[in-house]
């Protein structure tokens, strides 16, 4: 028999939640392990930092980062591709999966850790499972830690709120007429939004609650992701698969035109930012993004948020899901670019397409590494 496919995390991850959600809609048996696994040492000395999730396939190919993975499992083929095969909603799926880390972490942070007194004894035994108390409350303080760099200070915080309402809200209405983002099959959109709103929003109790009261049916979509099939009973006869024609449902018209709004102006002061560090940087192709593997923020950019000012940390790993949206457009037929951009354009996400970006980040040896200047 061969060895089982592992995957590495833990159930409060929010990127360990990804993944798991597409091992199972794909129907890869795994068996999970916490990274106090002992045989989890010897997996860092292959990746170089204690990161997860990490999986490692039955003939011990490891695979790190959730991008990569769902990667590799997308290009070895699999039952239900989470790559819609139409140019808009592809794109818009790819745009999704950035949003879920730009936009939706500092949500699921916020929740997480400044509500930490109301849910404190759920938190700490999810960080203490197989760690022990004292190594989870120093995890514990390392997290809160990063709330500044993602913009979660005092100023901000009623923006985040009114801003995790609504789009609560607008997620509402397109799940009462679609069980998933493009209609009756799961895509790279769909386990972007997982991550944040599972493992964080959709798990702790402050939030978890907030989410089951205000809009049962993204409660509802959360399990449905989870779930090993397409679950979806209360659609009746609705088919699997992805929406024909490449359609977009009207509902997610108000939902692109919110993340445009968060997403901007952060991501035109982060190219600016960039643009300045690169010129005085000068950093040579291939070389790693950071001094040290774990390291993820090189700089701080002053920023809005919903029009209240806050720095923000620079995160290289931004570029990498950035340029997967670029270059799924520059690879398509001059039609469907200009369709693409049609549609990006009635939502206010032009400016991703449009917007310089002077250097590439590429993913190599299991870390982020300077790509290719870009004129």
């Amino acid at each position: 028999m061969s060895d089982p496919l592992i995957l590495y995390g833990v159930p409060h991850s929010l990127f360990t939640g990804k993944t798991r959600a597409y091992l199972r809609k794909q129907g890869i048996a795994y068996v999970e392990r916490t990274p106090a696994d002992a045989r989890f040492a010897k997996i860092v000395r292959v990746i170089g930092r204690g990161i997860i999730p990490v999986v490692v396939t039955p003939n011990h190919h490891v695979l790190q980062d959730t991008v990569d993975i769902l990667d590799h499992f997308e290009e070895q083929g699999v039952r239900l591709s989470a790559r819609p095969p139409g140019p808009r909603q592809r794109v818009l799926a790819h745009i999704t999966e950035l949003y879920a880390v730009v936009g939706l972490t500092r949500h699921a942070m916020h929740y997480r850790w400044s509500y930490l007194d109301e849910q404190r004894a759920f938190l700490m035994d999810a960080f203490a499972g197989g760690a022990g108390v004292d190594l989870a409350a120093r995890t514990m303080a390392r997290m809160q830690s990063y709330l500044p760099t993602l913009g979660v200070v005092p100023e901000t915080i009623p923006a985040i709120e009114t801003s995790y309402l609504t789009l609560l809200d607008l997620l509402e209405r397109h799940f009462a007429n679609h069980p998933y983002l493009f209609g009756g099959q799961a895509s790279l959109g769909d386990y972007g939004l997982l991550g944040p709103l599972f493992a964080h929003l959709g798990r702790d109790p402050v939030p978890a609650d907030l989410m089951r009261r205000r809009a049962p049916k993204v409660a509802r979509w959360v399990e449905r992701m989870n779930a090993p099939d397409g679950d979806m009973p209360e659609y009746g006869d609705r088919p699997a698969g992805f929406l024909s024609d490449d359609a977009v449902p009207q509902t997610l018209e108000p939902l692109f035109r919110h993340m445009a709004e968060e997403l901007f102006p952060e991501l035109t002061d982060k190219a600016v930012w960039l643009r300045r560090f690169v010129e005085e940087a000068n950093p040579e192709k291939g070389a790693p993004v950071t001094d040290k593997p774990q390291q993820r923020i090189i700089g701080s950019v002053e920023t809005r948020f919903r029009d209240v000012p806050f720095a923000s940390g620079f995160q290289p790993y931004m570029l990498y899901l950035w340029q997967r949206v670029t270059d799924v457009v520059d690879g398509l037929a001059a039609g469907d670019q200009t369709s693409v951009r049609d549609w990006l354009g009635t939502v206010g996400l032009l400016p991703l397409l449009d917007a310089r970006r002077s250097i590439r980040v590429e993913r190599r040896d299991y870390i982020e590494r300077w790509g290719e200047r870009l004129a």
